[in-house]
């Protein structure tokens, strides 16, 4: 199995509310059978509706509102960045569920959940660089582990 994803799809209590708010965020969906689809960089966020898309997975749906073991995140290139789509989504109709602040990571992130109750992330990370088009690169942990080693070995 390739390491990628490809679409995220949330399921929203209704269609028409959700993909406003994301167009209110900016974001331009195509609606398509009931089914909205916005492009999101190398991959596609999809807008279903909730009980649709609980009954095609084959599992329960647990409502709208309640924390559905998932957040999405969109990594920024400044601190300013953070702020800036954290005041954009509480005026679209977001609920700020963690302000910005300084992470144990040595970043800057904040928390906001959509109508829907789906969590986003918003952070500012530097040792998770962003490529021109906004594509993440992970970054690789056992050569910055070797390197920090390395230091020690030399202080």
């Amino acid at each position: 199995m390739e390491q990628r994803i490809s679409l995220v799809t949330l399921g929203v209590a209704d269609v028409t509310r959700a993909r406003a708010f994301y167009e209110r965020l900016g974001w331009r969906g195509q609606e398509v059978e009931e089914t909205v689809f916005f492009q999101a960089g190398g991959l596609a966020l999809v807008l279903w509706g909730r009980e649709k898309l609980a009954a095609d997975a084959g599992v329960p749906d647990r409502g709208a509102g309640g924390f559905g073991g998932m957040t999405l995140a969109q990594n920024v290139r400044s601190r300013g960045e953070v702020d800036d789509l954290l005041t954009a989504a509480a005026d679209a109709g977001a609920q700020v569920t963690v302000p910005a602040r300084e992470t144990f990571y040595g970043g800057y992130a904040g928390c906001f959940a959509d109508p829907d109750g789906h969590v986003w992330e918003i952070a500012w990370n530097p040792g998770f660089p962003l490529d021109p088009g906004g594509a993440l690169t992970v970054p690789d942990f056992d050569r910055r582990a070797a390197h920090v080693e390395g230091d020690r070995d030399t202080e």
